[in-house]
């Protein structure tokens, strides 16, 4: 199995890259980025094209029309860049109590007993490199390549989580060893070189949390999934579906306006970019308290200007919001990493398809209904997004 110190590619973006300048395929959930072999491919550049962003295995499988050497195997395995979350990973991450051993890719070894017991067809995708087949006698040497582009020099090295030393060194970006927060303010990223590698998920020791300040600061940003309370007013539950998906599109996700400077780039890690980089960190999913002691006094002169008239009134759509913010924080967390009732894993579809196919639409979380209204609700198979070059 393929080392796991490799980035979970959305699969809207691997479609994307189908040109010459940017060519990725597919070999079940492998992603290679073979751009600098389009000119030189013997049957012509043409035919990689007509595969750009799409799995090859059949083509390089077909004997008859497109008998490949070992050679063409090499390239692939020393161009291995990523993995990709496909529909049938999605479908067996919902059905598993320890979704973090299947998402982020590649799953570990009790990732792979998972998917082989949701029977979805995953298993055999994330396989399917291994068991393509290969022209030569050197066959039983073919995982050599892959070895040599991941940094693992052996099969036991392969189940491992992302290396932050050889991470670091391959992007460029954050080091996961080191507190985050310093390094995002004075990391001097463009916005572009950000947002590609923010959306890119790595994970951290077995689900732990990143260090993000490294002192004093570092167990307020810490939060266990909160209880659910009661007794608030439904009002402010409904309503908050709305307020949810503004949020999240409109200041979580406002990618394409988020100012090219170090204070818009770090406001936006911390209040985001952060999740979508480590999805499956368990303790940076909700709010935490100190910030929402913070936010909440706003929020309440709000309730009370809106609700001038009557106090009453003011309480109970705050408490009801309030309601509504617990309920959707919670719905979150276990949509990331509990298995749910069959109606929850919907949902849990739904969000994982927004973290690992198509970042850019899918924000509601506990309901669809506004992404319905607003065109950008997610569907199997995502479309793929007009590639970005600068």
């Amino acid at each position: 199995m393929p080392s796991r110190t490799l980035p979970t590619l959305p699969q809207a973006d691997v479609a994307a890259h189908n040109t010459a300048k940017s060519c990725y395929v597919t070999i079940g959930t492998k992603v290679y980025d073979i751009t600098d072999f389009v000119d030189d491919h013997p049957g012509g550049g043409d035919l990689i094209l007509q595969y750009g962003g799409k799995d090859v295995k059949e083509a390089m499988e077909d004997e008859i029309s497109h008998a490949h050497s070992e050679a063409a195997w090499d390239i692939l395995d020393e161009n291995l860049i990523g993995f990709v979350a496909t529909e049938k990973v999605l479908e067996a991450a919902i059905r598993t109590d320890d979704p973090f051993a299947v998402l982020p890719m590649e799953p570990s070894e009790e990732g792979m007993r998972e998917l082989e017991k949701a029977d979805t067809g995953a298993a055999e995708e994330v396989k399917a490199r291994e068991e393509a087949a290969i022209a030569g006698p050197e066959a039983e040497d073919s995982n050599k390549a892959v070895y040599a582009a991941t940094g693992m020099s052996t099969a036991e090295d392969l189940n491992k989580d992302t290396d932050a030393g050889s991470d670091y060194k391959r992007h460029h970006f954050l080091d996961l060893n080191r507190p985050l927060f310093l390094q995002v303010w004075n990391g001097g990223f463009s916005k572009a070189f950000y947002l590609e590698q923010v959306h890119r998920p790595r994970h951290y020791k077995g689900g732990a949390s990143a260090p993000l300040f490294g002192n004093f600061l570092e167990p307020f940003t810490k939060t266990p999934c909160p209880l659910a309370l009661a007794g608030y007013w439904v009002f402010g539950l409904g309503f908050w579906t709305l307020v949810e998906y503004a949020l999240h599109r409109f200041l979580f996700h406002l990618d394409s306006y988020l100012p090219d400077n170090r204070v818009a780039i770090t406001a936006h890690f911390l209040l985001h970019g952060i999740h979508h980089y480590l999805p499956m960190d368990r303790l940076r999913l909700v709010m935490p308290p100190v910030l929402f002691v913070v936010l909440a006094y706003p929020f309440w002169q709000l309730a009370l200007t809106v609700f001038y008239y009557n106090w009453n009134a003011a309480v109970a759509a705050y408490s009801g919001g309030i309601f509504g913010y617990i309920c959707y924080d919670c719905t979150h967390y276990f949509l990331h990493h509990k298995n749910l009732p069959a109606w929850y894993r919907e949902l849990k579809k739904y969000h994982m398809q927004h973290h690992f196919m198509d970042y850019e639409n899918g924000f509601g979380i506990t309901s669809r209904f506004w992404d319905r209204i607003f065109g950008t609700e997610l569907g199997p198979p995502p479309v793929p997004k007009v590639l970005k070059t600068t």
